[in-house]
């Protein structure tokens, strides 16, 4: 049977979904993991197909067909016409009488915040920043790399480290110690050495995210190289706050700015410095916040807020994923 007055919450990332039964009142019935949603790699009806492995987990358990509403946070949303079609797409799966798609940026913002409003940047294997208003206002960017004019993200770092270290060793550019740590993570003695494994993949392309962390050890270290390259990101990600607090007029309000993805999350002090300094200067009256909450909360708290749910609904289902992060 149906179950009126219940949220499907979605958060499909690139290596993870997470789904979660929630009634209007705030309860969660259920909820269930899957793998990845990656449309563009599988196509939109393998990617739907893949993630209705876990919907109907969560749906069964919760001892119904369908709900009212499915709140859908998904990667690879990242223009409004993308998220259209991923709506009109989730609506033939019957999974609820009515479906909102958003990019997954928009999961974080709304997991860190008490209401809709305020600003979240991730930066993560990629970079974005969504912000969002009380009356329905939104402020994006493609985030589709460098064509739609960004720089960053985890993949993004591991390629700008590659290049000074490629060009110190050879001689175009000048020294760094990334030329030493980057191949030494892998075990390999040169650049060289590490530029003919991730050629010739001996060593698989998409390990190359495992570099961040050590570009930020080095830039750690004292490296100045590694240092200006840190230094560039948290300008970025500066900038990207300041631009959507301006597009949505909350540049001279106290504003959340909400910080989450594992780059942004993980601690590394020269960027954290950077970057608040850099808000406090251009943005005094913004509440820089780390968001450590499970995204999928945010999808759940986006689809309470699409059936008018009051703020106890909204605190208990908060109440129910913070204290299941705290469980061993």
């Amino acid at each position: 049977m149906g179950l009126t007055s219940t949220v499907l919450a979605v958060d499909a990332g690139n290596s993870k979904t997470d789904v979660a039964v929630v009634t209007a009142a705030g309860e969660v019935l259920a909820t269930a993991r899957g793998g990845g949603f990656r449309p563009p790699a599988v196509g939109v009806p393998a990617a739907l197909d893949a993630l209705g492995e876990p919907v109907a987990r969560a749906l069964a358990d919760a001892g119904v067909t369908s709900v009212a509403h499915v709140s859908a946070c998904l990667a690879n949303a990242d223009l409004p016409v993308e998220e259209e079609r991923l709506a009109t797409a989730l609506a033939e799966r019957g999974w609820g009488a009515s479906v909102e798609v958003r990019n997954d940026t928009f999961a974080i913002l709304r997991a860190g915040v008490a209401e809709p409003r305020g600003v979240a940047v991730v930066c993560g294997a990629g970079i974005n920043c969504v912000g969002m208003r009380p009356d329905g206002r939104t402020a994006r960017f493609p985030a589709l790399g460098r064509i739609s004019g960004d720089w960053g993200g985890g993949w993004g770092l591991a390629e700008e480290a590659l290049w000074h270290a490629a060009r110190a060793e050879d001689g175009r550019g000048g020294p760094t110690a990334l030329a030493r740590t980057l191949p030494a993570h892998f075990g390999l003695p040169t650049m060289y050495a590490l530029i003919e494994a991730l050629h010739l993949e001996h060593i698989h392309r998409h390990r190359r995210h495992e570099l961040a962390p050590v570009l930020f050890a080095t830039a750690a270290a004292g490296d100045a190289v590694a240092r200006a390259i840190v230094a560039r990101l948290a300008q970025e990600v500066a900038v990207m706050a300041t631009v959507a607090l301006t597009r949505l007029e909350l540049l001279d309000e106290e504003t959340p700015v909400l910080l989450g993805g594992s780059v942004l999350t993980a601690g590394h002090a020269l960027l954290d410095d950077g970057l608040r300094a850099l808000l406090t200067a251009r943005a005094p009256k913004a509440d820089v916040r780390v968001v450590t909450a499970r995204p999928v909360l945010g999808a759940a708290l986006l689809g309470l807020d699409r059936l008018g749910a009051g703020a106890a609904a909204r605190a208990r289902a908060r109440e129910h994923w913070e204290l299941s992060g705290k469980r061993p």
